[in-house]
Protein backbone atom coordinates (compact mmCIF):
# COMPACT_ATOMS: atom_id res chain seq x y z
CA UNK A 1 0.00 0.00 0.00
CA UNK A 2 3.03 2.30 -0.24
CA UNK A 3 3.19 3.44 -3.85
CA UNK A 4 -0.25 4.87 -4.58
CA UNK A 5 0.53 7.63 -7.02
CA UNK A 6 -2.95 8.63 -8.18
CA UNK A 7 -6.59 8.82 -7.19
CA UNK A 8 -8.60 5.99 -8.70
CA UNK A 9 -12.10 6.34 -10.06
CA UNK A 10 -14.27 3.39 -9.00
CA UNK A 11 -17.59 2.10 -10.33
CA UNK A 12 -19.58 -0.31 -8.15
CA UNK A 13 -21.91 -2.70 -9.97
CA UNK A 14 -24.41 -4.23 -7.55
CA UNK A 15 -25.83 -2.20 -4.66
CA UNK A 16 -26.81 -5.14 -2.49
CA UNK A 17 -25.41 -6.61 0.73
CA UNK A 18 -21.84 -7.27 -0.42
CA UNK A 19 -21.77 -4.17 -2.62
CA UNK A 20 -22.41 -2.04 0.43
CA UNK A 21 -19.65 -3.85 2.33
CA UNK A 22 -17.26 -2.77 -0.43
CA UNK A 23 -18.31 0.84 -0.85
CA UNK A 24 -18.76 1.61 2.86
CA UNK A 25 -15.07 0.87 3.43
CA UNK A 26 -13.64 2.77 0.48
CA UNK A 27 -15.73 5.83 -0.37
CA UNK A 28 -13.95 8.14 2.09
CA UNK A 29 -10.37 7.09 1.25
CA UNK A 30 -7.95 9.73 -0.02
CA UNK A 31 -6.93 7.72 -3.09
CA UNK A 32 -10.46 6.74 -4.16
CA UNK A 33 -13.24 8.55 -6.03
CA UNK A 34 -16.63 6.89 -6.32
CA UNK A 35 -17.49 7.72 -9.89
CA UNK A 36 -20.59 5.57 -10.33
CA UNK A 37 -22.91 3.09 -8.67
CA UNK A 38 -25.07 0.72 -10.70
CA UNK A 39 -28.04 -1.44 -9.82
CA UNK A 40 -31.05 -2.75 -11.71
CA UNK A 41 -33.13 -1.19 -8.94
CA UNK A 42 -32.88 2.49 -9.85
CA UNK A 43 -34.05 3.71 -6.44
CA UNK A 44 -31.36 1.68 -4.72
CA UNK A 45 -28.68 3.00 -7.07
CA UNK A 46 -29.77 6.57 -6.37
CA UNK A 47 -29.74 5.92 -2.63
CA UNK A 48 -26.17 4.58 -2.82
CA UNK A 49 -25.13 7.57 -4.92
CA UNK A 50 -26.44 9.97 -2.30
CA UNK A 51 -25.10 7.98 0.64
CA UNK A 52 -21.61 7.35 -0.72
CA UNK A 53 -21.08 10.52 -2.79
CA UNK A 54 -21.06 8.85 -6.18
CA UNK A 55 -20.95 11.17 -9.18
CA UNK A 56 -23.41 9.05 -11.18
CA UNK A 57 -26.11 6.44 -10.62
CA UNK A 58 -27.30 4.09 -13.35
CA UNK A 59 -29.24 0.89 -14.03
CA UNK A 60 -27.00 -0.27 -16.91
CA UNK A 61 -23.23 -0.35 -16.37
CA UNK A 62 -22.60 -0.55 -20.11
CA UNK A 63 -23.60 3.07 -20.56
CA UNK A 64 -20.67 4.12 -18.36
CA UNK A 65 -17.83 1.90 -19.56
CA UNK A 66 -16.50 4.53 -21.95
CA UNK A 67 -16.08 7.05 -19.11
CA UNK A 68 -12.33 7.71 -18.80
CA UNK A 69 -12.79 8.77 -15.16
CA UNK A 70 -13.55 5.14 -14.23
CA UNK A 71 -10.37 3.13 -13.66
CA UNK A 72 -11.65 0.22 -11.53
CA UNK A 73 -14.92 -1.69 -11.57
CA UNK A 74 -16.11 -3.65 -8.54
CA UNK A 75 -18.41 -6.50 -9.60
CA UNK A 76 -20.65 -7.25 -6.62
CA UNK A 77 -23.52 -8.92 -8.44
CA UNK A 78 -24.85 -12.49 -8.46
CA UNK A 79 -22.47 -15.13 -9.77
CA UNK A 80 -24.45 -15.83 -12.94
CA UNK A 81 -23.73 -12.28 -14.17
CA UNK A 82 -19.98 -12.21 -13.48
CA UNK A 83 -18.70 -13.56 -16.78
CA UNK A 84 -20.60 -11.15 -19.04
CA UNK A 85 -19.77 -8.13 -16.88
CA UNK A 86 -16.10 -9.10 -16.71
CA UNK A 87 -15.93 -9.46 -20.49
CA UNK A 88 -17.47 -6.03 -21.03
CA UNK A 89 -15.18 -4.38 -18.47
CA UNK A 90 -12.02 -5.89 -19.92
CA UNK A 91 -13.02 -4.90 -23.44
CA UNK A 92 -13.36 -1.33 -22.13
CA UNK A 93 -9.87 -1.50 -20.58
CA UNK A 94 -11.02 -1.35 -16.96
CA UNK A 95 -9.34 -3.05 -14.02
CA UNK A 96 -11.67 -5.33 -12.06
CA UNK A 97 -12.27 -6.50 -8.49
CA UNK A 98 -14.80 -9.34 -8.80
CA UNK A 99 -16.70 -11.05 -6.03
CA UNK A 100 -16.50 -14.80 -5.61
CA UNK A 101 -17.45 -17.39 -6.75
CA UNK A 102 -16.18 -16.79 -10.25
CA UNK A 103 -19.36 -18.14 -11.86
CA UNK A 104 -22.02 -20.78 -11.03
CA UNK A 105 -20.50 -23.64 -13.06
CA UNK A 106 -17.22 -25.02 -14.30
CA UNK A 107 -17.65 -24.22 -18.00
CA UNK A 108 -18.34 -20.53 -17.41
CA UNK A 109 -15.65 -20.46 -14.71
CA UNK A 110 -13.15 -21.73 -17.26
CA UNK A 111 -14.20 -18.98 -19.68
CA UNK A 112 -13.73 -16.44 -16.86
CA UNK A 113 -10.25 -17.81 -16.15
CA UNK A 114 -9.28 -17.61 -19.82
CA UNK A 115 -10.40 -13.97 -20.04
CA UNK A 116 -8.32 -13.01 -17.01
CA UNK A 117 -5.22 -14.84 -18.23
CA UNK A 118 -5.39 -13.08 -21.58
CA UNK A 119 -6.31 -9.62 -20.29
CA UNK A 120 -4.00 -6.61 -20.23
CA UNK A 121 -6.05 -5.13 -17.37
CA UNK A 122 -5.62 -6.37 -13.80
CA UNK A 123 -8.26 -8.59 -12.20
CA UNK A 124 -8.46 -9.56 -8.54
CA UNK A 125 -10.92 -12.11 -7.15
CA UNK A 126 -12.43 -11.08 -3.83
CA UNK A 127 -11.12 -13.77 -1.49
CA UNK A 128 -11.36 -11.39 1.42
CA UNK A 129 -9.77 -13.73 4.00
CA UNK A 130 -6.44 -13.27 2.20
CA UNK A 131 -6.53 -9.68 3.49
CA UNK A 132 -7.63 -10.53 7.04
CA UNK A 133 -4.88 -10.07 9.66
CA UNK A 134 -6.03 -13.05 11.74
CA UNK A 135 -5.85 -15.48 8.81
CA UNK A 136 -2.52 -13.99 7.76
CA UNK A 137 -1.19 -14.67 11.27
CA UNK A 138 -2.54 -18.23 11.19
CA UNK A 139 -0.75 -18.84 7.88
CA UNK A 140 2.46 -17.38 9.34
CA UNK A 141 2.27 -19.59 12.45
CA UNK A 142 1.58 -22.77 10.48
CA UNK A 143 4.28 -22.09 7.90
CA UNK A 144 6.83 -21.32 10.64
CA UNK A 145 6.20 -24.72 12.26
CA UNK A 146 4.51 -23.40 15.41
CA UNK A 147 2.28 -26.50 15.66
CA UNK A 148 4.48 -28.95 13.79
CA UNK A 149 3.32 -30.69 10.65
CA UNK A 150 -0.29 -29.74 9.94
CA UNK A 151 -2.58 -32.78 9.93
CA UNK A 152 -6.19 -31.58 10.19
CA UNK A 153 -8.25 -28.45 9.48
CA UNK A 154 -11.78 -28.11 10.87
CA UNK A 155 -14.04 -25.38 9.47
CA UNK A 156 -17.73 -24.63 10.05
CA UNK A 157 -19.60 -21.62 8.63
CA UNK A 158 -23.37 -21.92 9.17
CA UNK A 159 -25.80 -19.03 8.70
CA UNK A 160 -29.12 -18.57 10.48
CA UNK A 161 -30.84 -17.33 7.33
CA UNK A 162 -33.21 -14.65 8.57
CA UNK A 163 -33.34 -12.87 5.21
CA UNK A 164 -34.60 -15.95 3.41
CA UNK A 165 -35.28 -14.36 -0.03
CA UNK A 166 -31.64 -13.21 -0.20
CA UNK A 167 -30.33 -16.70 0.50
CA UNK A 168 -32.79 -18.26 -1.93
CA UNK A 169 -31.45 -16.00 -4.70
CA UNK A 170 -27.85 -16.86 -3.82
CA UNK A 171 -28.70 -20.58 -3.95
CA UNK A 172 -30.25 -20.18 -7.38
CA UNK A 173 -26.66 -19.87 -8.59
CA UNK A 174 -24.82 -22.32 -6.34
CA UNK A 175 -25.04 -24.06 -2.94
CA UNK A 176 -23.32 -22.82 0.24
CA UNK A 177 -20.43 -25.29 -0.14
CA UNK A 178 -19.53 -23.48 -3.38
CA UNK A 179 -20.48 -19.88 -2.60
CA UNK A 180 -18.75 -19.77 0.80
CA UNK A 181 -16.65 -22.89 0.30
CA UNK A 182 -14.29 -21.25 -2.19
CA UNK A 183 -13.02 -19.05 0.67
CA UNK A 184 -12.11 -21.91 2.97
CA UNK A 185 -10.79 -24.26 0.30
CA UNK A 186 -8.51 -21.38 -0.67
CA UNK A 187 -7.47 -20.94 2.98
CA UNK A 188 -6.63 -24.65 3.27
CA UNK A 189 -4.45 -24.57 0.16
CA UNK A 190 -2.91 -21.23 1.10
CA UNK A 191 -1.79 -22.08 4.64
CA UNK A 192 -0.46 -25.52 3.64
CA UNK A 193 1.05 -24.64 0.26
CA UNK A 194 -0.54 -27.89 -0.95
CA UNK A 195 -3.29 -28.83 -3.40
CA UNK A 196 -6.52 -30.72 -2.75
CA UNK A 197 -6.34 -34.14 -4.45
CA UNK A 198 -9.59 -35.80 -3.30
CA UNK A 199 -12.96 -34.51 -2.15
CA UNK A 200 -16.11 -36.21 -0.88
CA UNK A 201 -19.21 -34.98 0.85
CA UNK A 202 -22.87 -35.19 1.71
CA UNK A 203 -25.70 -32.71 1.86
CA UNK A 204 -29.40 -32.25 2.43
CA UNK A 205 -32.27 -29.82 1.95
CA UNK A 206 -33.18 -28.68 5.46
CA UNK A 207 -35.87 -26.18 4.47
CA UNK A 208 -38.48 -27.82 2.21
CA UNK A 209 -38.81 -24.67 0.10
CA UNK A 210 -35.08 -24.25 -0.44
CA UNK A 211 -34.28 -24.10 -4.14
CA UNK A 212 -31.59 -26.81 -3.70
CA UNK A 213 -29.68 -28.58 -0.91
CA UNK A 214 -28.95 -25.80 1.55
CA UNK A 215 -26.59 -27.75 3.81
CA UNK A 216 -23.40 -29.57 2.91
CA UNK A 217 -20.31 -31.06 4.50
CA UNK A 218 -17.24 -31.77 2.42
CA UNK A 219 -14.09 -33.69 3.30
CA UNK A 220 -10.82 -32.92 1.55
CA UNK A 221 -7.42 -34.60 1.34
CA UNK A 222 -4.43 -32.54 0.24
CA UNK A 223 -1.38 -33.81 -1.56
CA UNK A 224 0.81 -33.29 1.53
CA UNK A 225 -1.28 -35.79 3.52
CA UNK A 226 -3.23 -33.17 5.49
CA UNK A 227 -7.02 -33.54 5.62
CA UNK A 228 -9.79 -31.06 6.31
CA UNK A 229 -13.52 -30.66 6.41
CA UNK A 230 -15.85 -27.76 5.73
CA UNK A 231 -19.47 -27.51 6.83
CA UNK A 232 -21.78 -24.87 5.37
CA UNK A 233 -25.51 -24.33 5.65
CA UNK A 234 -27.96 -21.49 5.07
CA UNK A 235 -31.21 -22.31 6.83
CA UNK A 236 -33.94 -20.73 8.91
CA UNK A 237 -33.47 -23.63 11.33
CA UNK A 238 -29.67 -23.73 11.66
CA UNK A 239 -27.89 -21.78 14.37
CA UNK A 240 -25.12 -19.47 13.18
CA UNK A 241 -21.75 -21.13 13.85
CA UNK A 242 -18.15 -20.25 13.10
CA UNK A 243 -15.41 -22.79 13.88
CA UNK A 244 -11.89 -22.51 12.54
CA UNK A 245 -9.27 -24.89 13.96
CA UNK A 246 -5.91 -26.10 12.66
CA UNK A 247 -4.36 -29.18 14.31
CA UNK A 248 -0.73 -30.16 13.90
CA UNK A 249 1.52 -32.89 15.29
CA UNK A 250 2.71 -30.66 18.15
CA UNK A 251 -0.29 -28.42 18.82
CA UNK A 252 -3.28 -26.57 17.46
CA UNK A 253 -4.49 -23.09 16.55
CA UNK A 254 -8.08 -21.95 17.00
CA UNK A 255 -9.67 -18.70 15.89
CA UNK A 256 -12.45 -16.91 17.74
CA UNK A 257 -13.71 -13.86 15.91
CA UNK A 258 -14.17 -10.67 17.89
CA UNK A 259 -17.97 -10.81 17.54
CA UNK A 260 -18.00 -14.38 18.92
CA UNK A 261 -15.90 -13.63 22.01
CA UNK A 262 -17.61 -13.84 25.37
CA UNK A 263 -15.45 -11.00 26.68
CA UNK A 264 -12.58 -8.68 25.71
CA UNK A 265 -14.12 -7.96 22.31
CA UNK A 266 -12.31 -4.64 22.24
CA UNK A 267 -9.07 -6.64 21.89
CA UNK A 268 -10.12 -7.93 18.46
CA UNK A 269 -9.99 -11.56 17.29
CA UNK A 270 -8.58 -14.21 19.61
CA UNK A 271 -6.02 -16.74 18.40
CA UNK A 272 -5.35 -19.57 20.85
CA UNK A 273 -2.23 -21.67 20.23
CA UNK A 274 -1.90 -24.89 22.22
CA UNK A 275 1.61 -26.37 22.54
CA UNK A 276 1.37 -30.11 23.14
CA UNK A 277 4.89 -30.57 24.52
CA UNK A 278 4.59 -28.06 27.36
CA UNK A 279 0.82 -28.15 27.73
CA UNK A 280 0.84 -24.36 27.54
CA UNK A 281 -1.69 -22.12 25.85
CA UNK A 282 -0.57 -18.98 24.05
CA UNK A 283 -3.20 -16.32 23.35
CA UNK A 284 -2.88 -13.62 20.72
CA UNK A 285 -5.28 -10.68 20.41
CA UNK A 286 -5.45 -9.29 16.89
CA UNK A 287 -7.30 -6.12 15.91
CA UNK A 288 -8.55 -7.43 12.58
CA UNK A 289 -11.35 -6.26 10.33
CA UNK A 290 -13.23 -9.36 9.17
CA UNK A 291 -13.85 -7.96 5.70
CA UNK A 292 -11.09 -5.45 5.01
CA UNK A 293 -12.40 -4.25 1.68
CA UNK A 294 -9.99 -1.33 1.47
CA UNK A 295 -6.94 -3.57 2.00
CA UNK A 296 -8.26 -5.80 -0.77
CA UNK A 297 -8.74 -2.87 -3.15
CA UNK A 298 -5.25 -1.62 -2.29
CA UNK A 299 -3.91 -4.98 -3.45
CA UNK A 300 -5.53 -4.41 -6.82
CA UNK A 301 -3.94 -0.96 -6.95
CA UNK A 302 -0.54 -2.54 -6.19
CA UNK A 303 -1.18 -4.93 -9.08
CA UNK A 304 -1.85 -1.94 -11.33
CA UNK A 305 1.00 0.29 -10.18
CA UNK A 306 3.71 -2.27 -9.53
CA UNK A 307 2.65 -5.15 -11.81
CA UNK A 308 2.27 -7.31 -8.68
CA UNK A 309 0.47 -10.69 -8.75
CA UNK A 310 -2.96 -10.97 -7.21
CA UNK A 311 -3.60 -12.27 -3.73
CA UNK A 312 -4.86 -14.79 -4.53
CA UNK A 313 -3.58 -15.17 -8.07
CA UNK A 314 -6.19 -16.13 -10.66
CA UNK A 315 -4.69 -19.64 -10.62
CA UNK A 316 -5.15 -19.94 -6.87
CA UNK A 317 -8.69 -18.54 -7.05
CA UNK A 318 -9.64 -20.85 -9.91
CA UNK A 319 -8.12 -23.83 -8.12
CA UNK A 320 -10.37 -23.25 -5.07
CA UNK A 321 -13.37 -22.73 -7.37
CA UNK A 322 -12.62 -25.94 -9.27
CA UNK A 323 -12.38 -27.97 -6.04
CA UNK A 324 -15.66 -26.44 -4.76
CA UNK A 325 -17.47 -27.42 -7.97
CA UNK A 326 -16.04 -30.93 -7.70
CA UNK A 327 -17.19 -31.06 -4.07
CA UNK A 328 -20.73 -30.24 -5.18
CA UNK A 329 -20.53 -33.09 -7.69
CA UNK A 330 -19.29 -35.45 -4.97
CA UNK A 331 -22.35 -34.59 -2.89
CA UNK A 332 -24.75 -35.00 -5.81
CA UNK A 333 -23.30 -38.36 -6.91
CA UNK A 334 -22.46 -39.73 -3.47
CA UNK A 335 -19.01 -40.64 -4.77
CA UNK A 336 -15.55 -39.24 -3.88
CA UNK A 337 -13.88 -37.22 -6.61
CA UNK A 338 -10.20 -37.40 -7.48
CA UNK A 339 -9.18 -33.87 -8.40
CA UNK A 340 -6.13 -32.42 -10.09
CA UNK A 341 -6.32 -28.74 -10.91
CA UNK A 342 -3.27 -28.81 -13.15
CA UNK A 343 -4.36 -31.92 -15.06
CA UNK A 344 -7.77 -30.33 -15.60
CA UNK A 345 -6.20 -27.17 -17.03
CA UNK A 346 -3.84 -29.14 -19.23
CA UNK A 347 -6.80 -31.03 -20.67
CA UNK A 348 -8.95 -27.93 -21.15
CA UNK A 349 -6.54 -25.12 -21.99
CA UNK A 350 -3.31 -26.65 -23.24
CA UNK A 351 -0.96 -25.02 -24.17
CA UNK A 352 -2.19 -22.08 -22.06
CA UNK A 353 -2.19 -24.30 -18.97
CA UNK A 354 1.43 -25.25 -19.46
CA UNK A 355 2.48 -21.68 -18.63
CA UNK A 356 -0.02 -21.09 -15.80
CA UNK A 357 1.72 -19.65 -12.75
CA UNK A 358 0.88 -18.61 -9.22
CA UNK A 359 0.28 -21.95 -7.49
CA UNK A 360 2.37 -23.12 -4.57
CA UNK A 361 3.14 -26.72 -3.77
CA UNK A 362 3.57 -29.68 -6.10
CA UNK A 363 0.97 -30.33 -8.79
CA UNK A 364 -1.16 -33.45 -8.27
CA UNK A 365 -0.32 -35.06 -11.58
Amino acid sequence: MNLMTKKYGVMLIGCGHIGEEHIADIYFRDNIRIEAVVDQNEARARLFAAKYRARQAAVDYRTLLDDPAIDIVIIATYADTHLDILRDCLQAGKHVLCEKPLTPDLASGLAFYRLVKQASSKVLIAHILRHNRSYQKIAELIQSGAIGRLRLMRMVQNHHAKDWPRYQRLMADCPPVVDCGVHYIDVMQWVTGAQVREVSGMGCRIDPDAVRDNYGMIQLQLDNGCIGYYEAGWSRSLAAQNLKEFIGETGRISLTLRDNRADNREEGDLLTVYHQGSGEYQTLNLPSKYKDMYAQLCRLIEMIEQDEPGNPTIDEAFSAFYVAIEAEQAILTGQPRQVSYRRFLQAELDPLAATATGLKGKPSL
